[in-house]
């Protein structure tokens, strides 16, 4: 939308005291501002439309946590790209796509179109779903902000869905990747009858939350256990992305890339020490690789890699084992 006609919709929604939507165009324009590097004018505006909120917002009883937006989110700057991560095409070519349709938004729009912006990663735990949402912020240069449900998750009624409401109205006014891990803490499904009525008064209000969150906002939730959220929760996202664990040809291409990124000669054959790893995920598969790699610096002048990593094996099963 070009600026004259977000300025012709600002008037509209003034007129016609349209709250939601004069909302939306000032988000849209403080995140115009901040890509003009129109630093301070991006931060007035802000500024005011958080007072707009704070005066039209009910009180929601005590609380004993502070609701500042810094409390709320880690805002991380991510340094992880995508070329350090091994991806199955099934993952890979739709991220790639989602990051195109973001890169290329006018022409989108040029067409009516909006670029997708919402993913549901699943699958278990160690895989990579949140260096997924790193890497996807880095490949868009914008921060990635991930939900401390820590602080989000409140006592009383109705201070949960104000504290979201808040981290929404927060993520909208820039560009950026909003990172939902675990999110089944929040999306369960409302028809759980072992859950209570304000939980699933915050599924609906998340769900609606999402709902209003505009294209230039990229949502990445996270979980390990599909089978616990809500089915409203399914339709909301355009991609449903599977991340298995690391097929053997996986584990001997991470050993590749160990090998360049340390400057180091494992001299063990790939091949076997895929065979051996075979049924870890890729937490595990680093923490293994750290471990030898700590053992070689330690054993420096003398070093024997192959005698390290042998010795490492013969450990590794029973300590991952041990710590299931």
């Amino acid at each position: 939308m070009a600026r004259s006609d977000k300025v012709i919709s600002l008037v509209k929604a003034g007129v016609l005291n349209d709250k939601t939507q004069f909302k939306r165009v000032v988000e849209s324009l403080i995140v115009d501002e901040r890509q003009k590097n129109h630093h301070v004018i991006a931060e007035r505006l802000e500024h005011e439309l958080e007072k707009l909120s704070t005066s039209n917002s009910a009180l929601n009883g005590p609380t004993q946590k502070s609701n500042k937006v810094s409390n709320l989110v880690n805002e991380i700057s991510p340094k992880l790209k995508f070329s350090e991560l091994i991806l199955p095409n099934s993952v890979q070519e739709p991220l790639q796509e989602l990051i195109e349709e973001q890169s290329r938004v006018e022409l989108l729009r040029s067409y009516s179109l909006e670029p997708r912006n919402r993913v549901l990663l699943i699958g278990p735990p160690g895989n990579g779903k949140t260096s997924l949402a790193e890497a996807i912020a880095e490949s868009m240069m914008v921060p990635l902000l991930v939900v401390r449900y820590e602080e989000i998750i409140g006592s009383y009624l109705g201070e949960t869905a104000s504290r979201l409401r808040k981290v929404i109205e927060y993520a909208s006014t820039r560009r950026c990747v909003l990172l939902f891990d675990e999110f089944e803490t929040l999306g369960k499904e409302r028809g759980d009858t072992h859950e209570t009525g304000e939980i699933k008064r915050i599924v609906s209000s998340l769900l609606m939350q999402i709902d209003s969150l505009p294209s230039h906002v990229i949502v990445v939730a996270a979980t390990n256990h599909s089978e616990l959220l809500d089915k409203a929760v399914w339709r909301r996202f355009q991609l449903r992305l599977q991340i298995p664990q690391p097929t053997r040809a996986q584990i001997q291409e991470w050993f590749k890339a160990f090998e360049s990124r340390h400057n180091v000669e494992l001299k063990y054959a790939y091949e076997t020490l895929a065979k051996r790893l075979y049924g870890s995920n890729y937490s595990e598969i680093e923490e293994f690789g750290r471990v030898i790699l700590r053992k070689y610096v330690l054993s420096q002048p003398s070093a024997n890699i192959k005698n390290i990593i042998s010795s490492t094996l013969k450990t590794w099963s029973e300590r991952t084992f041990s710590s299931i």
